[in-house]
């Protein structure tokens, strides 16, 4: 039975595949972004943030674990000292792969597998719950343009009376065109 032996074999042996996802997570972590198939792209996500989530993790054992896997010191003190610092308020989907068409030589549908650049906002309902609860808390703030004018609600809504035009001035004015 074929139990728990997921995951693509890529053409390679398990020695090979476990070089070439280690060498790729850790061109990742060095260089941000790296240019690959997407099938190897699919493949390396995956382990790429579990390298992530180690090094926020941030402990010895973690940093023993990373070594282990990714086999430089270099590559593991980067990962530690400036990448997990980046995400360390992100609750995962550090990676992202963006395709960008065939591979001119044979057509290998080719992609960016990147690390998130941008800040983490949180998540519709987290937010809702987040504005309940400072609503709660204390009472509505007036909105900016409200303090940039300096009016209240009644002001703002009111047009001035030098903007509202006369109907009969409307009506000439056709009349005339015609």
């Amino acid at each position: 039975m074929r139990h728990a032996r997921t995951g693509k074999k890529l053409g390679r042996d398990s020695a090979h595949r476990k070089a070439l996802y280690s060498n790729l997570a850790g061109a990742l972590i060095e260089h941000g972004r790296i240019k690959t198939t997407v099938t190897k792209a699919k493949a390396v996500k995956p382990i790429a943030e579990q390298m992530i989530t180690l090094g926020r993790r941030g402990d010895l054992h973690a940093r023993r674990q990373a070594t282990s896997f990714l086999r430089s010191r270099d590559v593991v003190h980067r990962l530690f000292a400036e990448v997990a610092p980046l995400f360390k308020d992100r609750p995962g989907g550090y990676t992202r792969i963006v395709k960008i068409g065939p591979r001119p030589g044979d057509s290998a549908e080719m992609a960016y597998l990147e690390l998130v650049s941008d800040t983490f906002t949180p998540s519709r309902r987290e937010q809702r719950v987040d504005e309940v609860s400072d609503a709660t808390d204390e009472a509505p703030a007036p909105s900016a343009e409200e303090e940039v004018s300096g009016t209240s609600d009644e002001e703002a809504s009111e047009p001035p009376a030098e903007e509202v035009p006369d109907t009969e001035e409307v009506s000439d004015t056709r009349e005339r065109a015609d």
